[in-house]
Protein backbone atom coordinates (compact mmCIF):
# COMPACT_ATOMS: atom_id res chain seq x y z
CA UNK A 1 0.00 0.00 0.00
CA UNK A 2 2.98 2.13 0.96
CA UNK A 3 4.45 1.90 -2.31
CA UNK A 4 1.21 2.48 -4.11
CA UNK A 5 0.59 5.61 -2.75
CA UNK A 6 4.27 6.58 -3.81
CA UNK A 7 3.66 5.67 -7.09
CA UNK A 8 0.73 6.99 -7.64
CA UNK A 9 2.63 10.49 -6.12
CA UNK A 10 4.67 10.60 -8.87
CA UNK A 11 2.66 9.63 -11.42
CA UNK A 12 0.40 12.99 -10.08
CA UNK A 13 3.83 14.93 -10.29
CA UNK A 14 4.52 13.79 -13.81
CA UNK A 15 1.14 14.11 -15.21
CA UNK A 16 1.25 17.57 -13.85
CA UNK A 17 4.75 18.59 -14.94
CA UNK A 18 3.59 17.23 -18.47
CA UNK A 19 0.32 19.47 -18.13
CA UNK A 20 2.55 22.81 -17.75
CA UNK A 21 5.18 21.37 -20.06
CA UNK A 22 2.32 21.22 -22.60
CA UNK A 23 0.80 24.86 -21.49
CA UNK A 24 4.02 26.21 -22.01
CA UNK A 25 4.31 25.15 -25.59
CA UNK A 26 1.67 26.44 -26.32
CA UNK A 27 2.43 29.19 -25.25
CA UNK A 28 5.12 29.19 -27.19
CA UNK A 29 3.47 28.53 -30.19
CA UNK A 30 0.97 31.11 -30.24
CA UNK A 31 3.58 33.79 -29.93
CA UNK A 32 5.62 32.08 -32.56
CA UNK A 33 2.24 32.27 -34.84
CA UNK A 34 1.97 36.22 -33.59
CA UNK A 35 5.52 36.91 -34.30
CA UNK A 36 7.28 34.72 -36.50
CA UNK A 37 4.96 33.75 -39.06
CA UNK A 38 3.10 37.22 -39.94
CA UNK A 39 7.24 38.34 -40.36
CA UNK A 40 8.29 35.19 -42.41
CA UNK A 41 4.79 35.90 -44.72
CA UNK A 42 6.05 39.20 -45.22
CA UNK A 43 10.13 38.86 -46.02
CA UNK A 44 8.72 35.55 -48.21
CA UNK A 45 6.60 37.77 -49.91
CA UNK A 46 8.91 40.87 -50.42
CA UNK A 47 11.06 38.05 -51.44
CA UNK A 48 9.27 37.10 -54.02
CA UNK A 49 9.06 40.46 -55.41
CA UNK A 50 12.54 41.63 -55.41
CA UNK A 51 14.48 38.71 -55.36
CA UNK A 52 15.96 39.43 -59.14
CA UNK A 53 15.59 43.68 -58.60
CA UNK A 54 18.27 46.00 -59.44
CA UNK A 55 18.63 48.00 -55.87
CA UNK A 56 21.01 50.30 -57.40
CA UNK A 57 17.83 52.35 -59.88
CA UNK A 58 16.12 52.75 -56.07
CA UNK A 59 18.76 54.29 -55.12
CA UNK A 60 19.40 56.23 -57.72
CA UNK A 61 15.71 57.32 -58.03
CA UNK A 62 15.92 58.44 -53.97
CA UNK A 63 18.61 60.46 -54.36
CA UNK A 64 17.96 62.35 -57.73
CA UNK A 65 14.72 61.34 -59.33
CA UNK A 66 12.05 62.18 -55.78
CA UNK A 67 10.11 65.20 -55.23
CA UNK A 68 10.76 65.53 -51.68
CA UNK A 69 8.23 68.55 -51.43
CA UNK A 70 5.40 66.23 -52.52
CA UNK A 71 6.52 63.68 -50.26
CA UNK A 72 6.46 66.06 -47.38
CA UNK A 73 2.82 66.72 -48.13
CA UNK A 74 1.95 63.51 -48.52
CA UNK A 75 3.16 62.41 -44.77
CA UNK A 76 1.26 65.52 -43.47
CA UNK A 77 -1.73 63.73 -44.46
CA UNK A 78 -0.54 60.87 -43.27
CA UNK A 79 0.00 62.32 -39.81
CA UNK A 80 -3.63 64.13 -40.08
CA UNK A 81 -5.42 60.72 -40.48
CA UNK A 82 -4.19 59.74 -36.76
CA UNK A 83 -4.72 62.83 -35.16
CA UNK A 84 -8.53 62.87 -36.88
CA UNK A 85 -8.49 59.19 -35.43
CA UNK A 86 -8.01 60.16 -32.36
CA UNK A 87 -10.58 63.01 -32.24
CA UNK A 88 -13.03 60.45 -33.46
CA UNK A 89 -12.37 58.02 -30.72
CA UNK A 90 -13.20 60.55 -28.42
CA UNK A 91 -16.47 60.99 -29.67
CA UNK A 92 -17.04 57.02 -29.15
CA UNK A 93 -15.62 57.00 -25.65
CA UNK A 94 -17.71 59.97 -24.27
CA UNK A 95 -21.46 58.34 -24.26
CA UNK A 96 -19.66 55.10 -21.72
CA UNK A 97 -19.10 58.47 -19.49
CA UNK A 98 -15.07 58.24 -20.24
CA UNK A 99 -13.18 61.09 -20.71
CA UNK A 100 -9.89 60.77 -21.28
CA UNK A 101 -7.19 63.78 -22.56
CA UNK A 102 -7.73 64.37 -26.05
CA UNK A 103 -4.16 64.54 -26.44
CA UNK A 104 -3.62 60.82 -24.83
CA UNK A 105 -5.66 59.73 -27.38
CA UNK A 106 -4.25 60.71 -30.38
CA UNK A 107 -0.31 59.86 -29.31
CA UNK A 108 -2.25 56.23 -28.52
CA UNK A 109 -3.28 56.16 -31.80
CA UNK A 110 0.30 57.03 -32.57
CA UNK A 111 1.83 54.32 -30.80
CA UNK A 112 0.03 51.54 -31.88
CA UNK A 113 0.42 51.72 -35.73
CA UNK A 114 3.62 51.87 -34.63
CA UNK A 115 3.27 48.69 -32.11
CA UNK A 116 1.50 47.33 -35.02
CA UNK A 117 4.95 46.89 -36.72
CA UNK A 118 6.39 45.02 -34.43
CA UNK A 119 3.27 42.76 -33.49
CA UNK A 120 0.22 42.99 -36.29
CA UNK A 121 -3.01 43.82 -34.73
CA UNK A 122 -1.64 44.33 -31.04
CA UNK A 123 -2.19 47.78 -31.85
CA UNK A 124 -5.63 47.94 -30.89
CA UNK A 125 -5.05 46.52 -27.50
CA UNK A 126 -2.36 48.52 -26.60
CA UNK A 127 -3.76 52.22 -27.16
CA UNK A 128 -6.81 50.56 -24.60
CA UNK A 129 -4.19 49.72 -22.24
CA UNK A 130 -2.50 53.03 -22.64
CA UNK A 131 -5.92 55.08 -22.02
CA UNK A 132 -6.23 52.66 -18.85
CA UNK A 133 -2.64 53.36 -17.50
CA UNK A 134 -2.51 57.35 -17.80
CA UNK A 135 -6.36 58.13 -17.98
CA UNK A 136 -7.57 55.16 -15.57
CA UNK A 137 -10.54 54.27 -17.95
CA UNK A 138 -11.58 50.47 -17.75
CA UNK A 139 -10.05 48.76 -20.53
CA UNK A 140 -13.41 46.91 -21.67
CA UNK A 141 -15.38 49.10 -22.74
CA UNK A 142 -12.57 51.20 -24.44
CA UNK A 143 -12.06 48.02 -26.33
CA UNK A 144 -15.18 47.78 -27.65
CA UNK A 145 -15.52 51.09 -28.96
CA UNK A 146 -11.96 50.19 -30.91
CA UNK A 147 -14.45 47.52 -32.39
CA UNK A 148 -17.02 49.87 -33.26
CA UNK A 149 -14.37 51.96 -34.93
CA UNK A 150 -13.06 48.85 -37.20
CA UNK A 151 -16.59 47.56 -38.06
CA UNK A 152 -17.20 51.18 -39.18
CA UNK A 153 -13.66 51.36 -41.22
CA UNK A 154 -14.62 47.93 -42.50
CA UNK A 155 -17.81 48.96 -44.14
CA UNK A 156 -16.46 51.81 -45.62
CA UNK A 157 -13.09 49.97 -47.38
CA UNK A 158 -15.71 47.88 -48.56
CA UNK A 159 -17.52 50.91 -50.21
CA UNK A 160 -14.08 52.44 -51.16
CA UNK A 161 -13.02 48.66 -52.88
CA UNK A 162 -16.95 48.04 -54.48
CA UNK A 163 -16.75 52.14 -55.70
CA UNK A 164 -12.85 51.58 -57.53
CA UNK A 165 -13.92 48.10 -59.25
CA UNK A 166 -16.68 49.90 -61.08
CA UNK A 167 -15.41 52.92 -61.56
CA UNK A 168 -12.53 50.93 -63.58
CA UNK A 169 -14.29 48.06 -65.30
CA UNK A 170 -13.97 49.76 -68.47
CA UNK A 171 -10.69 50.17 -68.02
CA UNK A 172 -9.70 46.89 -67.21
CA UNK A 173 -11.71 45.43 -70.26
CA UNK A 174 -10.52 48.15 -72.31
CA UNK A 175 -7.01 46.55 -71.89
CA UNK A 176 -7.55 43.12 -72.15
CA UNK A 177 -9.16 44.37 -75.57
CA UNK A 178 -5.96 46.15 -76.62
CA UNK A 179 -3.50 43.91 -75.80
CA UNK A 180 -5.22 40.71 -77.16
CA UNK A 181 -5.11 39.39 -73.66
CA UNK A 182 -7.50 36.27 -73.20
CA UNK A 183 -9.08 35.20 -69.58
CA UNK A 184 -6.23 32.34 -68.29
CA UNK A 185 -7.00 29.03 -68.52
CA UNK A 186 -6.70 26.52 -65.18
CA UNK A 187 -3.72 25.35 -66.29
CA UNK A 188 -2.11 28.62 -67.07
CA UNK A 189 -3.09 30.01 -63.44
CA UNK A 190 -1.70 26.86 -62.10
CA UNK A 191 1.74 27.55 -63.41
CA UNK A 192 1.86 31.11 -62.84
CA UNK A 193 3.64 32.05 -59.21
CA UNK A 194 1.30 35.03 -59.43
CA UNK A 195 -2.00 32.74 -58.65
CA UNK A 196 0.13 31.03 -56.41
CA UNK A 197 0.87 34.59 -54.17
CA UNK A 198 -2.29 35.72 -54.75
CA UNK A 199 -4.14 32.61 -53.43
CA UNK A 200 -1.58 33.02 -50.53
CA UNK A 201 -2.99 36.48 -49.49
CA UNK A 202 -6.70 35.32 -49.92
CA UNK A 203 -6.15 32.88 -47.73
CA UNK A 204 -4.09 34.69 -44.92
CA UNK A 205 -6.95 37.28 -44.99
CA UNK A 206 -10.20 34.30 -44.86
CA UNK A 207 -7.43 32.76 -41.69
CA UNK A 208 -7.33 36.18 -40.30
CA UNK A 209 -11.02 36.35 -40.15
CA UNK A 210 -11.43 32.83 -38.78
CA UNK A 211 -9.56 33.72 -36.10
CA UNK A 212 -11.20 37.19 -35.00
CA UNK A 213 -14.39 35.11 -35.20
CA UNK A 214 -13.12 32.70 -33.15
CA UNK A 215 -11.89 35.35 -30.75
CA UNK A 216 -15.61 36.65 -30.63
CA UNK A 217 -16.53 33.19 -29.84
CA UNK A 218 -14.02 33.02 -26.33
CA UNK A 219 -15.49 36.25 -25.84
CA UNK A 220 -18.65 35.12 -25.17
CA UNK A 221 -18.58 32.33 -22.91
CA UNK A 222 -16.79 35.45 -20.50
CA UNK A 223 -19.98 37.00 -19.67
CA UNK A 224 -18.93 40.26 -17.45
CA UNK A 225 -16.39 41.16 -20.54
CA UNK A 226 -18.24 40.21 -23.27
CA UNK A 227 -21.17 42.44 -21.65
CA UNK A 228 -18.55 45.40 -20.90
CA UNK A 229 -17.20 45.58 -24.65
CA UNK A 230 -20.76 44.63 -25.88
CA UNK A 231 -21.36 48.27 -24.30
CA UNK A 232 -18.67 49.79 -25.72
CA UNK A 233 -19.75 48.61 -29.20
CA UNK A 234 -23.52 49.84 -28.94
CA UNK A 235 -21.80 53.25 -27.70
CA UNK A 236 -22.13 54.27 -31.36
CA UNK A 237 -25.60 54.93 -31.20
CA UNK A 238 -25.16 57.16 -28.15
CA UNK A 239 -22.57 59.74 -30.20
CA UNK A 240 -23.90 63.27 -29.22
CA UNK A 241 -23.15 65.09 -32.70
CA UNK A 242 -23.37 62.31 -35.45
CA UNK A 243 -22.56 64.54 -38.35
CA UNK A 244 -19.25 65.00 -36.71
CA UNK A 245 -18.58 61.45 -36.49
CA UNK A 246 -19.54 61.04 -40.16
CA UNK A 247 -17.36 63.68 -41.40
CA UNK A 248 -14.55 62.38 -38.97
CA UNK A 249 -14.64 59.02 -40.51
CA UNK A 250 -14.65 60.55 -44.41
CA UNK A 251 -12.06 62.75 -43.35
CA UNK A 252 -9.75 59.80 -42.13
CA UNK A 253 -10.04 57.74 -45.28
CA UNK A 254 -9.63 61.12 -47.33
CA UNK A 255 -6.19 61.56 -46.02
CA UNK A 256 -5.21 57.90 -46.19
CA UNK A 257 -5.96 58.03 -49.66
CA UNK A 258 -4.15 61.03 -50.43
CA UNK A 259 -1.49 60.03 -47.72
CA UNK A 260 -0.99 57.55 -50.80
CA UNK A 261 -2.28 59.05 -53.95
CA UNK A 262 0.27 62.14 -53.86
CA UNK A 263 3.12 59.85 -53.78
CA UNK A 264 2.46 59.40 -57.65
CA UNK A 265 4.00 62.79 -57.89
CA UNK A 266 7.20 62.30 -56.39
CA UNK A 267 8.46 60.43 -59.45
CA UNK A 268 8.36 61.08 -62.79
CA UNK A 269 6.89 57.77 -63.97
CA UNK A 270 4.09 58.41 -62.18
CA UNK A 271 2.72 61.34 -61.87
CA UNK A 272 0.38 61.32 -64.68
CA UNK A 273 -1.38 57.89 -63.59
CA UNK A 274 -4.41 59.93 -62.51
CA UNK A 275 -7.33 59.83 -59.75
CA UNK A 276 -8.97 56.96 -60.57
CA UNK A 277 -5.81 54.85 -61.26
CA UNK A 278 -5.08 56.10 -57.54
CA UNK A 279 -8.19 55.31 -56.31
CA UNK A 280 -7.82 51.72 -57.95
CA UNK A 281 -4.55 51.12 -56.60
CA UNK A 282 -4.95 52.66 -53.09
CA UNK A 283 -8.43 49.94 -52.64
CA UNK A 284 -6.00 47.02 -53.96
CA UNK A 285 -3.32 48.05 -51.16
CA UNK A 286 -6.01 48.56 -48.59
CA UNK A 287 -6.85 45.17 -49.27
CA UNK A 288 -3.66 43.64 -48.84
CA UNK A 289 -3.45 45.35 -45.82
CA UNK A 290 -5.64 43.08 -44.12
CA UNK A 291 -3.07 40.02 -44.08
CA UNK A 292 -1.20 40.35 -41.06
CA UNK A 293 2.45 41.46 -41.97
CA UNK A 294 4.08 44.46 -40.17
CA UNK A 295 2.58 47.84 -41.78
CA UNK A 296 1.22 45.49 -44.77
CA UNK A 297 4.42 45.13 -45.93
CA UNK A 298 4.98 42.30 -49.05
CA UNK A 299 1.58 41.84 -49.64
CA UNK A 300 1.11 45.88 -49.97
CA UNK A 301 4.20 45.95 -52.44
CA UNK A 302 2.44 43.12 -54.65
CA UNK A 303 -0.34 44.36 -55.01
CA UNK A 304 0.70 48.27 -55.90
CA UNK A 305 3.21 46.56 -58.20
CA UNK A 306 0.77 44.93 -60.06
CA UNK A 307 -1.73 47.22 -60.69
CA UNK A 308 0.77 49.98 -61.24
CA UNK A 309 1.87 47.29 -64.22
CA UNK A 310 -2.02 47.41 -65.39
CA UNK A 311 -1.81 50.93 -66.13
CA UNK A 312 1.57 50.91 -68.16
CA UNK A 313 4.13 51.41 -65.63
CA UNK A 314 7.11 49.43 -65.75
CA UNK A 315 7.93 46.49 -63.70
CA UNK A 316 11.38 47.94 -62.22
CA UNK A 317 9.40 51.26 -62.10
CA UNK A 318 6.66 50.39 -59.75
CA UNK A 319 8.89 47.95 -57.90
CA UNK A 320 10.49 51.26 -56.94
CA UNK A 321 7.44 53.71 -56.05
CA UNK A 322 6.60 50.59 -53.57
CA UNK A 323 9.81 49.81 -51.97
CA UNK A 324 10.72 53.89 -51.71
CA UNK A 325 7.07 55.25 -50.50
CA UNK A 326 6.03 51.74 -48.04
CA UNK A 327 10.14 52.74 -46.43
CA UNK A 328 8.87 56.13 -45.70
CA UNK A 329 5.25 55.72 -44.67
CA UNK A 330 6.76 53.01 -42.50
CA UNK A 331 9.48 55.31 -41.06
CA UNK A 332 6.86 58.07 -40.45
CA UNK A 333 4.91 55.39 -38.39
CA UNK A 334 8.31 54.72 -36.11
CA UNK A 335 8.58 58.49 -35.65
CA UNK A 336 5.04 59.10 -34.68
CA UNK A 337 5.31 56.27 -32.23
CA UNK A 338 8.33 57.21 -30.62
CA UNK A 339 6.84 60.76 -30.16
CA UNK A 340 3.60 59.11 -28.62
CA UNK A 341 5.76 57.03 -26.13
CA UNK A 342 7.67 60.43 -25.13
CA UNK A 343 4.76 62.92 -25.37
CA UNK A 344 2.64 60.52 -23.06
CA UNK A 345 5.33 60.04 -20.34
CA UNK A 346 6.04 63.84 -20.53
CA UNK A 347 2.32 65.29 -20.66
CA UNK A 348 1.53 62.71 -17.64
CA UNK A 349 4.50 63.06 -15.98
CA UNK A 350 2.73 64.54 -12.78
CA UNK A 351 0.29 61.60 -12.56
Amino acid sequence: VYFQRINCKFNEVLNNDTKEKRTVMSKIVEKLNRTILPLALGVFILYWVYHDFNFEQAGEVLRNGTNWWWMAVSLLFGILSHVLRGWRWLQTLAPLQLYPKSGNCVDAIFVSYAANLLLPRVGEVSRCGILHRYDKLPFAPTLGTVVTERIVDALLMLLVIAFSFLLQMPVFFRFFHQTGMKIPSAAYLLTTPWFYVSLFIILSVGLLLYRLLHALSLLERVKNLFLSMFQGIMSLRNVQNKSLFVFYTVAIWLCYFLHFYLTFYCFGFSEDLGLAAGLVMFAAGTFAVIVPTPNGAGPWHFAVITMMMLYGVSASDAAVFALIVHSVQTLLVVVLGIYGCMHLAWTNRAD
